[in-house]
Order: C-alpha cells, then sequence, then structure tokens
C-alpha cells in the first residue's frame, strides 16, 4: 500500500504540530495532496476507473474545503501551506 503509518505520521510530523497532530487543517491538506496525486498517477495509467475518479473529485473537494477555511481564518498558514505543498504558483 501506498500510505503507510510510517508515511502518515512523516506528513503529520512535517505539516502539522507534532506526529500526533492529525487533524490541523495543514496536516488534513497535505495527506489529501499526497492521496490526490497518487490517484492522480492511477487514472493516467487506468482511465476508465469511473470510482476512482469519483474519489479524486472527492477528495480535491475536501481539500478545497479545508483551504477556503484556512483562507478565510488565517491568510498566513493559507499562503505559507500553498507555499510549502506547491499548490498554486
Amino acid at each position: 500500500m501506498y500510505l503507510t503509518s510510517e508515511i502518515k505520521k512523516d506528513i503529520f510530523k512535517k505539516h502539522g504540530k507534532s506526529e500526533k497532530d492529525t487533524g490541523s487543517p495543514e496536516a488534513q491538506i497535505a495527506l489529501f495532496t499526497l492521496r490526490i496525486q497518487h490517484l492522480t498517477g492511477h487514472l493516467k495509467q487506468k482511465p476508465k476507473d469511473k470510482s476512482t475518479q469519483r474519489s479524486l473529485i472527492n477528495l480535491v473537494g475536501k481539500r478545497k474545503s479545508l483551504l477556503d477555511y484556512l483562507k478565510k481564518n488565517d491568510i498566513e498558514r493559507y499562503r505559507a501551506i500553498l507555499k510549502k505543498l506547491e499548490l498554486r504558483k
């Protein structure tokens, strides 16, 4: 499996306050971004996989909701996570 507990801990340590901080928006956005990248690669190989396509659309929507939340409440954290994950240029 592509998403092991070690990879999750590393993501949460890098983008959250600690490796046990799984609820902060930054950590969730980073995790969603990794999953989105994985599903995008899968869909490039198998473009007719509709269930994966639906999952990808749902993940993008969840990430967008969290980004909107950060943008509304703390613009500096929003800009930092965009820069760190290279989501926008």
